[in-house]
């Protein structure tokens, strides 16, 4: 027993020392960065500065890998499926994590069980907005209007917190607004101002340029806190006080069995990325959730998304 012992610690040992090696050389070629949406969007764009950031604190290129469609499955089944050695990483949202297995009845990977999560990169800003002709700058305003207006009013979101907010805001005050689906933000944003659909819940970096030259009026947003551009515009949890609105985040995964020692060495140094000063942009707010914290802050909000879901009676297709 006693030599049993000492073998088991001796394998420990080795083990240790093999996984702390690995680290320490890693990584010693280019690293794939799968993103789960097109070239050119806001999810892209940070993806590359990230990219950029990691390429130049760990000594190898990182390459984006733009595999769009399918709500990000896509791209994440891409991630699920590689050698999990540390050299493909993904980058998702809560659409792929915490909703497409809420509303599908078959998904091509588990997230809980092929994918492991790094770290919590940032929480996007979602803004509801509506075209500025309308008399309307506060939600209060939306609902008078819009309870003057039945039948003629409709908006568009991706976001299933802000559909949360407005289905409640349409049942407690009797509203009548239809929502009506779009592929893009920008389509979105395109529509609000042709004025062919006058409100929308979408990410505020499609808006800041509307916002600022006046033709959208922001409402309220999705944010931990309000943003510094527009600090007059309420976020949902401070006209919902004890109702929980999630943010948009995205995060920072690898594929199931990539080596823990990897797994630390990338989460602490994107860490540092994300906590620099001036780090990303103003329709953003970066997170910083690490490994296990951040598994803790997917369960929390898997059963916040469970709630939303039901409540929105969303049938799974």
């Amino acid at each position: 027993m006693h030599s049993r012992g000492a073998v088991t610690i001796l394998i420990a040992c080795v083990t240790w020392l093999a996984g702390q090696a690995i680290a320490e050389t890693y990584p010693t070629r280019a690293i794939r960065l799968i993103v789960p949406y097109a070239p050119g969007g806001a999810t892209d764009v940070v993806a590359r500065m990230i990219g950029q950031r990691l390429s130049e604190a760990l000594g190898q290129p990182v390459v984006v890998d733009n595999r769009a469609g399918g709500m990000e499955n896509i791209g994440v089944r891409a991630c699920t499926e590689a050698v999990p050695d540390g050299y493909t990483l993904c980058l998702p949202t809560q659409q792929s994590i915490v909703y497409n297995g809420l509303i599908m009845r078959q998904m091509p990977f588990d997230p809980n069980r092929d994918l492991v999560p790094i770290i919590n990169l940032y929480s996007s800003m979602t803004m509801l907005a509506i075209n500025s002709t309308y008399p309307v700058r506060s939600v209060d305003e939306l609902i008078r209007f819009a309870k003057s207006r039945p039948g003629t009013l409709n908006y568009g979101t991706f976001s299933y917190p802000l559909e949360y907010f407005m289905e409640k805001l349409k049942k407690e005050n009797g509203i009548d607004a239809v929502k009506v689906p779009f592929r893009s933000g920008t389509e979105l944003a395109n529509a609000m101002l042709a004025n062919t659909t006058p409100i929308g819940g979408l990410g505020a970096a499609n808006i800041v340029s509307y916002l600022e030259s006046g033709r959208v009026t922001g409402l309220a947003v999705n944010s931990i806190e309000r943003m510094a551009l527009f600090p007059d515009i309420p976020t949902l949890n401070e006209l919902r006080p004890g109702e929980k609105y999630p943010p948009t985040w995205f995060g920072l995964f690898a594929p199931a069995g990539t080596p823990r020692e990897i797994v630390e060495k990338i989460a602490d140094v994107t860490g540092k990325i994300v906590a620099t000063p001036g780090f990303g942009d103003k329709t953003f707010v970066p997170a910083g959730q690490k490994l296990n914290d951040f598994r803790t802050f997917l369960a929390e909000d898997r059963a916040i998304a469970q709630r939303i879901v039901r409540d929105l009676g969303v049938e799974a297709q």
